[in-house]
């Protein structure tokens, strides 16, 4: 074997970038879960000021501090031995909720690593692995990961997107979030539409008890609930509004999961299905995006789906020709693509 020695230089140019990505990753983990971020972005502060501020250790501190300006996460004045955030540094690794926010990704990576000895199996056996026999890292991460586009996109421009969908909601109307995991969009809807009331379903039953809670704290626990069910059991019907958010693909079934939704809705009902964004080629998903989603989908949607009836394993970078394939099989005869961001494509889907 003789490599191309410029060719074989570029390769390992990208490995460092990409170890140190890896390596840079738990350090976030950290910093997040002590407050670390949070207590820099009110102003420049030494490595012991912060330790102080946040009850760590100093020498913890200094070392974390130096990682994150070498991946370029917080600055360093040589001159005042002082570290600072940027204003788009503590937008983005500070707010909470804001369309910005990053910390919660890393949770995610945390989740996957930890399932590594399951999946090495699952490889080798063709076994599937659900969503609820993962770290619970994965539970929150993946609220913490997708909040943030709910909060800039779901109310401001994907509802009134969809056909009708924003003035019934308005008026007051029957919503049911399936797949809903922690509540996080189901919570946002119910902030914006006061006169409707929403349901939302997960088969996942910590994810229900943490929903219930979230809506308590919100304010919105007298027009919202959660309960237990799957996505083709889920009870009610005559829903003027269905969502399925980032989990369509996940399941075993979701022809039979597009059908129970078909039964579920009024006959003027909408059917919102927002799903990671992909094109529905491969060669056209290599690209940074599609590289987190086929990832996450290695370790976590396509394992998930092979866990369940039916194993249809769409995986994450499904594309929008598959869904619809979908829809339509379930009994669905109007789709359409009503809007996108660079994580989520957002299809109308009507009976």
């Amino acid at each position: 074997m003789a490599p191309d020695q410029i060719k074989l230089n570029a390769f390992m140019d990208k490995f460092i970038s990409d170890f140190g990505a890896v390596m840079h990753a738990a350090t976030i983990v950290v910093g997040d879960k002590l407050g670390l971020y949070k207590a820099l972005a009110e102003g420049p502060l030494s490595a012991e000021a912060l330790a102080q501020k946040t009850e760590t250790d100093a020498r913890y501190v200094r070392e974390w501090l130096s990682a994150q300006a070498a991946s370029g996460y917080v600055e360093y004045d040589p001159g005042t031995d002082n570290f600072s955030l940027t204003e788009e540094q503590a937008f983005a690794l500070t707010v909470e909720g804001g369309p910005a926010f990053i910390p919660g990704a890393f949770d995610l990576a945390v989740a996957q690593f930890r399932a590594i000895p399951d999946m090495t199996l699952a490889f080798c056996t063709g076994a599937g692995f659900g969503w609820h026999q993962h770290d619970a890292a994965l539970f929150h991460g993946t609220e913490r990961f997708f909040r943030p586009g709910y909060a800039a996109n779901l109310v401001s421009t994907w509802i009134p997107a969809l056909n009708t969908v924003h003035d019934k909601l308005q008026v007051g109307a029957q919503v049911a979030d399936v797949g809903c995991g922690h509540g996080a969009s189901t919570v946002i809807m119910a902030q914006a539409y006061p006169n409707s009331t929403f349901v939302g379903f997960d088969y996942h039953e910590p994810s229900i008890h943490y929903a219930n809670e979230a809506a308590s704290l919100a304010g919105v626990a007298d027009r919202v609930r959660f309960e237990v069910a799957s996505a083709g059991a889920y009870p009610g019907h005559d829903y003027d509004l269905v969502t399925v958010f980032d989990s369509l693909h996940d399941m075993g079934d979701p022809i039979g999961a597009a059908s129970h939704v078909r039964n579920s809705l009024k006959p003027d009902g909408t059917w919102m299905v927002v799903e990671p964004f992909a094109k529905d080629r491969l060669e056209e998903n290599l690209n940074p995006v599609g590289r987190i989603f086929y990832s996450a989908s290695t370790f976590i949607c396509t394992p998930a789906s092979r866990s369940q009836e039916g194993a249809m394993c769409l995986g994450a970078q499904a594309g929008e020709k598959r869904i619809r394939e979908v829809v339509t099989r379930g009994g669905f005869t109007r789709f359409r693509r009503v809007a996108e961001s660079p994580f989520n494509l957002i299809y109308e889907v009507r009976p």
